[in-house]
């Protein structure tokens, strides 16, 4: 479980293609802090440590995971968020989110605001996915409020500390992201279809 509230960016060193599975090494100030078979967000998707040094780790994604998120779009040199593991007796600063990504969806629109930003985000719904006004969304694992939700778009407002922190700075018109929506609201939507 985690919380959405990135920690560190990792930069991608090494792209590893073994059959259906990518190996994917990560330089961050993380590696110094982390354990083999620890779980670490990337870019909101929950991946386990396999090797590990002072300066990076390797995580596996399988193909699963790589049909479902942008990590297959990777390439080495990029900037991922990073995430590790929250620890029960502590703040939830975010929400809950299971590092389990639902779909992606394309940034339609970037507008800054005199000190913040506005993103809008295209998905496609017939996943079965909602967002709401107000509800929690995860974007690239990062724990967002939604400002503007209609049937296949929605908006979120970024601070300049988010901005900055994360890799939200490197989003434009077309940039593929990962989304997790909201458990508690997949639970309702569930149950409303039964």
């Amino acid at each position: 479980m985690f919380t959405g509230i990135i920690e560190d960016l990792g930069k991608i060193e090494k792209l590893e293609r073994e059959g259906d599975n990518l190996h994917i090494t990560v330089a961050s100030s993380l590696s110094q802090e982390l354990k083999i078979d620890q779980s670490v967000a990337h870019n909101g998707v929950c991946l386990t440590v396999v090797q590990l040094n002072d300066l990076n780790y390797t995580v596996t994604a399988i193909e699963e995971t790589l049909s479902k998120t942008n990590l297959g779009t990777l390439r080495e040199g990029d900037v991922v968020n990073l995430e590790r593991a929250m620890i029960l007796g502590t703040r939830l600063d975010g929400h809950i989110v299971q590092g389990h990504v639902d779909q992606t969806a394309i940034c339609k629109e970037v507008v800054s605001k005199d000190g913040s930003w506005i993103f809008t985000f295209e998905y496609d719904n017939e996943l079965n996915n909602v967002t709401i006004e107000k509800g929690s969304i995860t974007v690239n694992g990062v724990s967002l409020t939604v400002v503007n939700s209609k049937p296949t778009v929605f908006s979120v407002a970024i601070i300049p500390y988010t901005y900055e922190h994360t890799t939200f700075k490197n989003f434009k018109k077309g940039t593929v992201v990962n989304l997790e929506f909201d458990v508690i609201g997949k639970y309702v939507k569930r149950l409303m279809s039964l």
